[in-house]
């Protein structure tokens, strides 16, 4: 009976204790140590879009400070010590103790009172690993280069390795997103990837967390965008579209049904754009009599630079355009905002692959017309 008596007694103690909770905000208990001349630290609260200083304290002589703020919704919050950042998650309700050692250059922090701060810790942690991998590739090419390399040289060697990394990272990243859809830092996750690269994966993540973060803006955002371009996603029918070509003569997506069709959007003045149609005119040697077709959509609004472009750079394929940059017809139904962007589209008019160049457009025309 008495240990009955003692386990009641503790549930009420807890019980009693969370209902001192205040559930209209939130505290952070906050300690430094090591901060030298800092005087103050900064509380910021952050959305896909900006980061806002939202409140200031000074630390007291023994390093520990407190913030006491409310929050509409759970929302990322970072704090801002000399010029170490740290990151939070936190929500009304929440009683969060944080501490730190401003001297350690990897400012690492300590964090409870908030599983999610946790969970954005252990993203933050798959995003410096790879980060100091770019690092030192950065600074190793920069060595090599200064020391006489020949930069293109150089490049053929460091490019491959640094987007197996970039490859890496996002593969990291992408687990870490699919194991955490019911926490708000799988979302901060998810924004770091390449939207137009992992567009479809973003696409499936939008679809799976309909219905969550209700009262978050900025998950709402994101879930309205990417909801808009579900239908332009890998695995949809491409939209027909009429255009002309530079004799003014109409020119149809339909026209190449049946066949395999890049759709490559594209402008004289855009350098990208230009610095990668050498890699299209190879391919387009390799695979155009095996059954790669190109149709060529610029966004310029003068014929004149259209046309030199295209013979600059020795574009063979066929080419049309609206002449109205991203306000054309065609741009506005395929929600062309950026160039260079592209669609491989498969004789049944299905997208196969969306905003592929280099390596990896070379990979999925070799994986598509080596096959049987």
């Amino acid at each position: 009976m008495k240990n009955t008596y003692k386990i009641y007694t503790a549930a009420l103690m807890v019980a009693a204790l969370a209902s001192c909770k205040d559930k209209n905000g939130f505290k952070i208990d906050g300690e430094v140590s090591n901060f030298g001349k800092a005087k103050k630290v900064y509380l910021l609260a952050a959305d896909t879009a900006s980061v806002t200083v939202v409140d200031s304290t000074q630390i007291a002589p023994d390093g520990k400070f407190e913030f006491k703020r409310s929050t509409p919704y759970s929302n990322l919050f970072k704090i801002r010590a000399n010029d170490a950042i740290f990151d939070l998650i936190a929500q009304n309700g929440d009683e969060i103790n944080f501490k730190t050692n401003l001297a350690d250059s990897a400012h690492a922090y300590q964090v409870s009172g908030s599983d999610e701060s946790a969970k954005i810790q252990d993203f933050n942690k798959i995003s410096n690993l790879y980060g100091e991998k770019n690092s030192k590739l950065v600074a190793e090419y920069q060595s090599k280069a200064a020391a006489g390399g020949k930069q293109d040289s150089l490049l053929k060697i460091y490019t491959p390795i640094f987007q197996n990394n970039l490859s890496d990272y996002s593969k990291a990243v992408l687990k870490f997103v699919n194991d955490n859809k019911k926490s708000l830092a799988g979302f901060y996750a998810a924004t770091s990837l390449d939207g137009m690269r992992y567009e479809s994966d973003l696409v499936k993540y939008a679809d799976d967390i309909q219905g969550e973060f209700k009262d978050n803006p900025g998950v709402q955002k994101f879930i309205k965008q990417m909801m808009a371009a579900k239908p332009l996603s890998v695995g949809h029918k491409a939209p027909d579209f009429t255009t002309n070509d530079m004799n003014g003569k109409p020119v149809k997506l339909s026209d190449f049904k049946g066949k395999y069709v890049l759709v490559d959007f594209w402008a004289s003045w855009c350098a990208p754009c230009r610095a990668e149609n050498p890699n299209v005119v190879k391919l387009y040697g390799q695979y155009h009599d095996k059954g790669l077709n190109i149709l060529g959509i610029s966004l310029d609004t003068d014929k004149s630079d259209w046309q030199k472009a295209v013979n600059a750079d020795k574009l063979t394929w066929q080419h049309a355009s609206d002449l109205k940059r991203f306000e054309g017809p065609t741009e506005v139904l395929y929600h062309i905002e950026a160039i260079p962007s592209n669609f491989f589209i498969d004789p049944q008019g299905v997208i196969v692959a969306k905003n592929v160049t280099g390596l990896d457009l070379e990979e999925i025309l070799k994986k598509t017309f080596s096959k049987p």
